[in-house]
């Protein structure tokens, strides 16, 4: 199931996820005793980053149930500007308490191949499955993956035309042919999330947009294949990248 949401200002975007992120993290918690979230890279998300950290929202995640996982990350040192890690590092993990032993990051510093080997057995044995298993249910899987949309509809790191796209039995793959390479979960890895959040803001991103959400089912970019079987997708847009869709079903705000 997927619904879109359109917003005027691009700050109500932000809180909405915000609430939207707190609001399941407490679902979680008190289903599972935990809650595990999937974290995107990239400039989009870093506001959002910034508003969970601030009192108004932090004080409603319970931060020590929380585990904290990435879609995908460039192969660069830790101290590069290029790493998520960094980024959220620095505008999240830094100004709430999160356990260290939570914070489960693709190590980027190592060869792409081994960074996605290490991160494959990790999410297994977080989420116990064994051999190729993929997670099935509430206790096997992400409860939410936050992702932005590329300006050519990519997802994490999964590019149009890219191998990995053919991937259906592993979680995670390296992204050799990226500059820099990279590495990223799977299109199994994300339908099987409860519920995924992608956020969209600015002209540039209204013609993947449009794309995914209204283009020929043949031709579909990579973002919009992100597709959970037992989940949902929440496009949190703003009126900008909205601006090529032809349909006007979409909720506003």
């Amino acid at each position: 199931m997927s619904q879109v949401r359109i917003f005027n200002e691009t700050d109500e975007l932000y809180r909405t996820a915000a609430e939207r992120i707190a609001h399941l993290s407490q679902l979680a918690v008190a289903r599972e005793g935990r809650f595990a979230l999937l974290l995107a890279g990239g400039n989009t998300p870093r506001r959002l980053y910034a508003l969970l950290a601030s009192p108004i929202y932090s004080i409603h995640i319970d931060w020590a149930n929380t585990h904290l996982f990435w879609g995908d990350e460039r192969a660069v040192p830790l101290s590069d500007p290029k790493s998520n890690y960094r980024m959220v590092s620095e505008t999240l993990l830094s100004r709430v308490a999160v356990p260290w032993q939570n914070i489960r990051r693709i190590e980027g510093e190592l060869p792409p191949e081994k960074a996605a080997e290490r991160y494959e057995e990790e999410l297994r044995q977080f989420f116990g499955l064994r051999g190729l298993a993929q997670p099935e249910g509430y206790a096997t899987r992400f409860d939410l993956a936050l992702l932005g949309l590329g300006a050519d509809g990519h997802a994490a790191s999964l590019f149009p035309g890219s191998p990995a796209l053919q991937e259906t039995a592993r979680l995670v793959v390296a992204v050799p042919e990226a500059d820099p390479p990279r590495v990223t979960l799977t299109l199994p890895a994300f339908n099987a999330c409860a519920e995924v959040l992608f956020l969209a803001a600015g002209a540039a991103k209204a013609p993947a947009l449009a794309a995914v959400l209204e283009g020929p089912p043949d031709l579909v970019p990579p973002a919009g294949r992100v597709r959970p079987e037992q989940g949902e997708v929440l496009w949190l847009v703003d009126r900008a990248a909205a601006a090529l869709l032809q349909q006007r079903s979409h909720s506003n705000e």
